[in-house]
């Protein structure tokens, strides 16, 4: 399977703190590919990185076969890399309807926009519902909804999705994973990071284990969620 997305012996700093020791992984044409760890082990680095939000100081990262390891971050976005961050950072005063036109800002063709709009309100019902109201007013899961959809209507080639489950009630956990597994199947190969080690091995082909900004285990999804080390450390099973 050919990568769509690549790292290859990444570093990044801040300032004199190494964050990312030589990081190199793969997402392949239709894949979710699940990066783990534990918190300040690197895994928003490597986001944050491949959006081009922070400069990799050696190594590269490619897309599609291009290196756009200097690349500007909203050149990476009009590439198709998009990024779902942490904590959602939708935008408070703005409508849902406001947030999500946001997400094309850089597309120009406004018939294919009103279109995706209405496949995000196919995938979050409750977002249609809710499209002239505030974001900031929105429950948590409701704004996870809204990052992702916004997300969505930059058509992204390749989605980075960091901790879409914070915060979230087990309930509303199982629908935005089910949304995710629906992403992908549309053709999406999808890089992510999230606490819920298993619920993210579970959905996921194939799997990166991060500490300390290293790469330190890999491979197929179901033989890290059978390693009896990743069971310990971050399954919660002795």
């Amino acid at each position: 399977m050919s990568a769509v997305l690549a790292l290859d012996g990444v570093e990044t700093y801040y300032g004199r703190i190494q964050a990312l020791r030589g990081i190199s992984l793969e997402v392949g044409s239709g894949e979710i590919v699940a990066l783990i760890g534990g918190n300040g082990a690197g895994k928003t680095t490597t986001l944050r990185t491949i959006s081009g939000l922070v400069r990799a100081a050696s190594g590269r990262v490619t897309f599609a076969g291009d290196d756009i390891t200097h690349t500007a971050p909203d050149e990476i976005v009009r590439k198709g890399v998009v990024q779902v961050p942490e904590g959602r950072h939708i935008f408070p005063r703005m409508t849902v309807l406001e947030n999500l036109e946001l997400g094309a800002y850089a597309r120009g063709d406004q018939q294919s926009v009103h279109d995706d709009m209405d496949d995000v309100f196919s995938v979050f019902p409750r977002l249609a519902e809710r499209r002239a109201q505030k974001g900031g007013t929105l429950s948590g899961g409701e704004q996870q909804m809204l990052a992702i959809g916004r997300a969505l209507m930059a058509r992204p080639k390749v989605l980075l999705l960091d901790e879409p489950s914070l915060g979230l009630s087990p309930i509303l956990v199982e629908t935005i994973f089910s949304v995710i597994v629906d992403i992908n199947k549309r053709g999406v190969p999808i890089l992510l990071i999230e606490q819920n080690a298993r619920k993210a091995l579970q959905v996921a082909a194939r799997g990166y284990v991060i500490e300390t900004g290293t790469i330190v285990k890999s491979g197929a999804a179901s033989a890290l969620l059978a390693d009896d080390d990743v069971r310990k450390a971050y399954l919660g099973e002795e």
